[in-house]
């Protein structure tokens, strides 16, 4: 299935209302990231559109690294199910939202080195602190819409092992780390053991290992 909007790119250069996932407001102050929404239909994939579409956000992120990698030699980890860290800071985010038949993959990462509010400094980080000098937010800008389009390619031609051998490289927190979620009964919490072939995160807890889709994960 197509849609006509397949490929609009809409670049910011501050938002005044970014948000993440769950509605998390994103610090998007003038000049200082890079601030990117980009329409994408997964559904119209060859090999099971709804297993691409499931995989989406997992492919941004592997996209994102490599562009983050290529473009300035900064290495980052990913994070489940949508964020790039440097240590235990926070360098970049990803939000997917369904628009019809597309879907709406927003993306943001912090560029230069601002003064972040109180509450972020300790839990943010940015290209230019983590590097030691300026980064070119244009070259920035082709290297992630590059790989955007490389590792959409996987996903429209079926090539799904290749995103998530890429994804679980990049990660390795999906294994050995404590978190917690909440559950109808409660707060609960377990140990990481991987994401399966959906890309749903995978959590050793009690005598069991639970199937992590959504929802509010805590990281210890």
């Amino acid at each position: 299935m197509s849609d006509e909007r397949e490929g609009v790119v809409v670049v910011a250069d501050e938002q005044t209302a970014g948000r993440g996932r769950r509605g998390h407001s994103w610090f998007s102050p003038p000049g200082s990231g890079l601030y990117v929404s980009v329409v994408l239909v997964p559904s119209r994939a060859c090999v099971d559109p709804a297993r691409a579409t499931r995989l989406l956000t997992l492919a941004v992120g592997v996209a994102l690294a490599e562009a983050v990698e290529a473009a300035a030699g900064l290495r980052v980890d990913l994070k489940w199910p949508n964020d790039l860290y440097v240590a235990r800071r926070k360098l970049a985010g990803i939000l997917a939202e369904a628009s019809g038949d597309a879907v709406v993959v927003g993306y943001g990462i912090n560029v230069t080195a601002t003064s972040f509010p109180p509450e972020l400094r300790d839990r943010a980080t940015s290209m230019e602190s983590e590097l030691g000098r300026a980064c070119d937010r244009p070259a920035l800008l082709a290297e992630t819409l590059a790989a955007i389009a490389g590792r959409y390619a996987d996903l429209l031609e079926g090539r799904f092992d290749a995103i998530l051998d890429a994804w679980r490289r990049c990660a390795p927190a999906a294994n050995g780390a404590r978190v917690t979620w909440t559950t109808p009964g409660g707060e609960v919490s377990g140990v990481t053991a991987g994401i399966d072939d959906d890309g749903a995160l995978l959590v050793r807890s009690a005598d069991r290992v639970e199937r992590i889709v959504g929802g509010e994960l805590k990281w210890d």
